[in-house]
């Protein structure tokens, strides 16, 4: 199968069949051009990729050509060729349009390296204007699934925010969709078209966060054999999505916070002062309110903030959402498994619509794909939802329904032997991955190795 269409234009025979033989080895689709005119009526029948063009030629000249051939097919590289170099004629050439120039005679070589790159070149700019085309079909506004009061409440704040420069903390339940409305409010604004970094603060060690937010010089510590940017830099004139917020080790605040203020920072190990115009877009399931009144985070980081807090409700307190995103999340999964189904049965819906989703939105839509790839009728039924939820605690109503003996009980002992069962059931169902277990219990690494080592159970872990 041949790659992309090549037109060689050269009033010289020997040149255009020298070129034809040499093209079609490498696998193009050429054709071929003895004067200008005759390039314009190939141009205006096919779009080709590539134009090889002498600049001089009979009946029009080059750089004429290569105008109209710019106005025909502005998308068509253009690489002009000539045995007269001249710096003033490749200034022009490239003014109007050429990607390259070069001169006869040529080496074969060297041409065949031109052509490849200028094509790899073309082909990824266009692989990136589809890409940010489907990013942004994917995160706008309408793809956040509700119709519930609260939910449309948040799409018109979603909507006046957006535009703005103004710093984001996005908090609600894990599984709420925090980071889908991070990526929607970014690519709904002016950074569209600039970078979208992410950094889960409670996912990286302590001791490397630093580096992670703010790079490195070659040197700085063991691991640093070479310079290395941050996430900061790479998301210059972008946004940056912290999320897990409440995770960031205090002395990280202090450090963040200078950023915020001074909108510049330095390396680990460096001396220069490197400014940055990013946009912080942060998130947390916890309450950081609490959390600067028990002073485990500073309250001018959290003013910094919070200057507009977007709150996302759980599931649970939209439920009438719940079959809205059911036959969404079906409709994705029937496409994506090759299934013929349809719709939801009444008694699995309900089955649903009687199930808290501790989980919120992100169980939802795990519980779907398992459903619909279990399924063999034309509709989902109760049967492969429910072999799920039955397994899920808060679905056994009788789970903390204890009995408190007449002398009491140490209601302390009592969590903390709840907190390791389920400690070691997450570790056996993980084999012993720590930060899938972690994941399993929805708590974070730092807080899952905290809690191992309070029940001695580190033996019991991978690392």
């Amino acid at each position: 199968m041949f790659k992309e269409k090549i037109l060689v234009a050269d009033d010289e025979q020997s040149m255009r069949e020298f070129l034809d033989i040499m093209l079609k080895k490498e696998g193009y689709k050429v054709s071929l051009a003895s004067h200008g005119e005759e390039v314009l009526k190939l141009a205006e029948r096919d779009i080709f990729d590539l134009i090889l063009m002498d600049i001089r030629m009979p009946k029009l000249d080059g750089i004429s050509v290569l105008k109209k051939v710019k106005t025909l097919s502005p998308e068509t590289i253009v690489i002009m060729i000539t045995a007269y170099a001249s710096a003033d004629t490749a200034i022009k050439a490239m003014k109007e349009g050429a990607y390259d120039y070069v001169t006869k005679p040529f080496k074969v070589d060297e041409i065949k390296l031109i052509i490849r790159n200028a094509l790899e070149k073309k082909n990824l700019q266009k692989e990136n204007i589809l890409l940010k085309q489907v990013v942004r079909d994917r995160y706008h506004f309408n793809n956040i699934i509700g119709q519930c009061p609260n939910m449309l409440a948040l799409y018109d704040l979603l909507e006046k925010v957006a535009p703005t420069k103004t710093n984001i903390l996005i908090t609600g339940e894990s599984g709420t969709g925090k980071e889908l409305v991070a990526k929607a409010i970014h690519y709904n604004s002016p950074r569209k078209d600039k970078p979208f970094v992410t950094l889960n603060c409670g996912a990286i060690p302590e001791s490397l966060i630093e580096s992670e937010l703010f790079g490195h010089m070659k040197g700085a510590f063991t691991d640093a054999i070479a310079t290395k940017k941050g996430l900061f830099e790479m998301a210059d004139e972008g946004t940056i999505f912290l999320d897990e917020i409440s995770e960031l080790p205090l002395l990280m605040q202090v450090k963040l916070l200078r950023v915020l203020q001074d909108k510049e920072f330095k390396r680990v190990g460096g001396t220069e002062d490197i400014r940055v115009d990013v946009r912080i877009i942060s998130a947390t399931n916890k309450d950081l309110e609490e959390a600067v009144r028990e002073k485990r985070f500073r309250e001018d980081l959290f003013y910094r903030l919070n200057v507009i807090q977007i709150k996302l409700p759980p599931l649970r307190e939209r439920r009438e959402d719940i079959s809205l995103l059911a036959i969404h999340f079906l409709k994705r999964y029937a496409e994506e498994l090759s299934k013929n189904i349809t719709g939801i049965s009444p008694e699995a819906l309900r089955v649903l619509l009687n199930y808290d989703f501790p989980g919120n939105v992100r169980e939802l839509q795990n519980i779907i794909e398992r459903a619909v790839a279990l399924e063999n009728s034309p509709e989902l039924t109760p049967q492969n939802l429910s072999s799920y939820l039955e397994q899920q605690p808060l679905m056994k109503k009788n789970l903390f329904d204890l009995d408190i003996p007449t002398d009491g009980i140490d209601l302390e002992k009592v969590v903390e032997e709840l907190e390791r069962s389920l400690l070691v059931k997450a570790l056996d169902r993980t084999k012993g991955i720590k930060k899938k277990a972690a994941d399993l219990l929805r708590i974070n690494f730092r807080s899952m190795r905290y809690r191992l080592e309070k029940y001695g159970l580190n033996q019991e872990a991978d690392t």
